[in-house]
């Protein structure tokens, strides 16, 4: 029998997984859309741009290129759609109490002198979230950033518990996730670990309610925020996912991504 501390961190790899792999979470290999069509994560293809929200039409249901990931059963759905705001059409992320995700898996590619840019604009606060305290962990953007890398590194517990998680999924989990989110109490710059596993690590970009209802840019160079998150070089960049969170803290809230691209940048 599992212990109740293994299974949430089987849990969390596994919805790793389903957001950034492409693998169906804890209920096989169909998953359903939110247009209620089902398909097999399996045979996702690998894609060399990340899709554009700006260069397609405003409309409900999924964004071209994008595919919408279940973290978990038991938990609600994010609402994801295309609207026009401002001119321009954005993916609008509207959760309550709710967790799920969009990913697209990539052809890999190296991480030297790669950067990500993208704006988001959080319109609501989440009060109770606390990204440092597993119980409190929801955030109104997320941007997730896959990496592959030589498992047989990993100490031996990291090692059992992917094998574990890849056998349940029938996925092989990432080797490591570097997480960019909005947070409400923690500063800017800090790097948080997951309370379950070691291999994904969340780096502060925004903080605090200060800037509700405001567009913020980044640009992020992923070489670097690597070795910052985990003291070494990364491996490949193999797959982007968004996650809007409201499932720990019972709340609500509405966010926007604007368009999310990799950038190859020979900095002098």
């Amino acid at each position: 029998m599992l212990t109740t501390s293994l299974y949430r961190t089987l849990l969390v790899l596994i919805a790793t997984s389903s957001l950034l792999m492409g693998c169906a979470g804890l209920t096989g290999n169909s998953i359903e859309n939110e247009a209620g069509q089902a398909f097999n994560a399996d045979q996702l293809p690998a894609q060399e741009d990340l899709p554009k929200f700006s260069a397609q039409k405003a409309r409900n249901g999924m964004p071209e290129g994008w595919h919408f990931y279940r973290i978990a059963p038991y938990k609600k759905n994010t609402i994801y759609r295309l609207e026009n705001y401002q001119g321009r059409t954005v993916l609008a992320a509207n959760s309550k109490t709710s967790a799920s995700g969009l990913a697209v898996k990539l052809r890999p590619r190296a991480a030297q002198n790669l950067w990500l840019q993208w704006e988001w604009k959080a319109v609501g606060a989440i009060p109770q979230a606390d990204n440092a305290e597993s119980q409190h962990d929801d955030a109104p953007l997320r941007i997730l950033v896959a990496f592959d890398g030589n498992k047989s590194k990993l100490p031996l517990k990291e090692k059992l518990t992917f094998e574990m998680a890849s056998l349940i999924s029938g996925q092989e989990m990432p080797y490591a996730t570097v997480m960019y989110i909005w947070s409400g109490k923690n500063t800017v710059n800090t790097v948080l670990n997951n309370a379950h596993t070691s291999r994904v690590k969340m780096i502060v970009v925004d903080s605090g309610w200060d800037n509700l209802g405001e567009w913020r840019q980044h640009e992020r160079d992923l070489a670097a925020d690597y070795k910052l998150a985990y003291g070494e070089a990364p491996g490949n960049v193999i797959g982007i996912a968004l996650l809007t969170d409201t499932d720990n803290t019972k709340s609500e809230a509405r966010a926007l991504y604007g368009d999310i691209e990799l950038l190859r940048k020979y900095v002098k």
